[in-house]
């Protein structure tokens, strides 16, 4: 599937429906996505500023979908962790832009050529409309090679 019916998919996948999330851009490449959030009634915590919960789910899955679409079906990838620091309240209409380079996608195939599992950490920053950090997040992706079919098989044992 093509990055822009994708990002339509996000943009009626209920959670991000329900939280206020919309998906703004994603390039051809897998390489960058953009996500928005505006400040809404429904998304608002008790004091009136971006809920928590809604400025960390804004930032999920977007890691793994790039690194998947780019590794290919050579390899497994799965978030393995995040971590996420509140900076300042959020107000407006928070941003998050995902960027993963040539350098990150040979890592990950360097690291994981031999059969190892690859953990690297990748930070994004929720900003707000005038660019200040409202919110930091470090996710952790689990790369590793895919086992040949034949290794499958084998693993399975005779049937």
């Amino acid at each position: 599937m093509n990055a822009r019916w994708m990002r339509h998919l996000f943009n009626l996948y209920p959670p991000y429906v329900g939280a206020g999330v919309r998906v703004a851009h994603i390039s051809d490449d897998w390489r960058h996505v953009r996500v928005e959030m505006p400040l809404r009634w429904y998304n608002r915590n008790y004091v009136g500023t971006h809920f928590g919960g809604s400025l960390f789910a804004m930032t999920d899955p977007f890691l793994m979908i790039m690194a998947i679409r780019n590794l290919g079906p050579d390899y497994l990838v799965w978030d393995k962790a995040a971590q996420i620091e509140y900076v300042a309240p959020g107000r407006g209409t928070m941003t998050a832009e995902f960027r993963l380079d040539e350098a990150d996608l040979d890592a990950m195939r360097a690291r994981t050529a031999d059969g190892s599992q690859y953990l690297p950490w990748f930070e994004v920053d929720v900003r707000a409309p005038d660019g200040s950090i409202v919110a930091r997040v470090r996710k952790q992706l689990y790369v590793r090679r895919a086992k040949a079919p034949s290794e499958q098989g084998a693993a399975a044992g005779p049937g």
